[in-house]
């Protein structure tokens, strides 16, 4: 990763959106891994003369889930030969995401947004005429793309750190952007709630490009998404020829009825659930009774309460079976996220504003009840001490999310995002 070379520029603001974004697409880094992305924000911010806080800086250790150690060595050692220093890196403290802060110095409200930052485990397409490769941007990490749009939520905020920077003497109050890391999987926005660094704001926005949203239209959320929990599971057996079964004890048949099992829990009378188990490893040979099962795993509900309810019933029931083949069991859970209600008052301000916006030719109420985010833990964080909140979309036409070949036309879809924002926070806290 080149981290030098668009820090700061002579580019037109909108050009360095789509300058970021691009360079940001070829650079993909997963959850927990975003060593070098969060450096390329940090220089941005820096260069910005905005303050600045990162890693164990915005990030609570003891609320962190679905961190992998090894990983993240790893992807530290890139970000050294990729030219991260490493006295950055110290600073960090292992953890990555960041946090831009712009105190104008006047009274006023305390306004944050959130951008998320890391990518998906997704090989990019090969097709030219995908977006990135008719463009020359497409991903340099095999089996890892940003497959969902996370580059352009971090070129926009990084863009509205400039528009922060450029107008500061027409705001009052404090700014905060976030640029938060380990979205997939929900991982990453408990940890950063946590560490208390939105307990003071008073309003706060969160987005997504794309989902339902079409080019030139935004969706304003004013209830939404799914609670959830994810799920790591390990059955530990004894292993065994296959000709002396007594002897053995197999996780393999573990996890094969755990998965039939799960897939028949009990719904909620109260609203939707959802139950997935997306992989399932285990056994070395034919012949062999198979010592170790792996599996991955989620629930979901249409409130934290249904969702809690399919949570426990999923740890009854591997406490049951790992007692019933013989095995051992470790049940970790991976990342979370709550259910979204926004604060009508917020609502109506993104309205207002996108309807503005250059290039919006449609606003429009977008409550859908499928998949999940964990911006919705900030969210609640915000509103438990006394804050208002919403979660908007900022349309893209794109064949699906977490695919090879997802798409998002930056050139137009990033400015209106980039609009929505920095409306919003112009709305609050510039000076009347």
């Amino acid at each position: 990763m080149i981290l030098q070379g668009i820090v700061m520029t002579k580019l037109t603001l909108q050009e360095q959106l789509i300058a970021d974004r691009r360079h940001l697409h070829a650079h993909p880094e997963e959850g927990w891994c975003e060593f070098e992305t969060t450096w390329f924000i940090v220089q941005r911010l820096k260069a910005l003369g905005l303050e600045w806080k990162a890693g164990i800086d915005v990030i609570e250790p003891s609320a962190v889930m679905g961190r992998n150690a090894d990983l993240v060595e790893k992807a530290k050692k890139r970000a050294l030969e990729h030219g991260v220093p490493a006295d950055f890196l110290g600073h960090l403290g292992g953890y990555t995401g960041a946090m831009a802060v712009l105190n104008t110095g006047r009274p006023g409200p305390v306004t944050g947004i959130r951008v998320d930052i890391d990518c998906l485990p997704i090989e990019e397409s090969n097709d030219p005429a995908h977006e990135a490769n008719a463009g020359n941007y497409r991903s340099v990490y095999p089996g890892f793309s940003h497959a969902c749009g996370h580059d352009g939520h971090t070129a926009v905020g990084l863009a509205a750190a400039r528009w922060l920077s450029e107008n500061r003497e027409k705001l009052c109050g404090t700014v905060k952007i976030l640029f938060q890391p380990a979205e997939e999987g929900v991982r990453g926005a408990a940890a950063m709630a946590a560490k208390g660094i939105v307990d003071d704001v008073n309003w706060f926005a969160g987005a997504h490009i794309g989902c339902s949203a079409r080019l030139g239209q935004v969706g304003v959320s004013h209830f939404g998404y799914l609670a959830t929990t994810k799920f790591d599971l390990r059955y530990h057996g004894l292993a065994a020829a296959a000709g002396s079964p007594e002897k053995g004890r197999s996780a393999l048949m573990c996890g094969a009825a755990t998965c039939m099992s799960l897939g028949s829990l009990p719904g909620h009378s109260q609203g939707i659930t959802r139950v997935q188990i997306g992989r399932f490893e285990s056994g070395t040979g034919r012949n062999i009774i198979a010592e170790n099962a792996f599996m991955q795993l989620e629930v979901r509900g249409e409130s934290t309460e249904i969702n809690d309810y399919m949570a426990a019933n999923v740890e009854m029931t591997v406490k049951g079976l790992a007692a019933a083949y013989g095995v051992d069991y470790e049940l970790t859970r991976m990342g979370e996220a709550v259910t979204y209600r926004g604060d009508e008052e917020a609502v109506s301000i993104v309205k207002e504003v996108a309807a503005q916006v250059p290039g919006v030719d449609s606003v429009v109420d977008m409550n859908a009840k499928i998949g999940s985010e964990d911006c919705t833990m900030l969210i609640r964080r915000v509103q438990e001490h006394g804050g208002k909140a919403v979660f908007f979309y900022y349309g893209c036409n794109h064949p699906g999310h977490h695919r090879g070949d997802f798409c998002i036309q930056d050139e137009t879809s990033l400015p209106i995002g980039f609009g929505c924002f920095v409306g919003f926070i112009q709305r609050i806290n510039g000076v009347k």
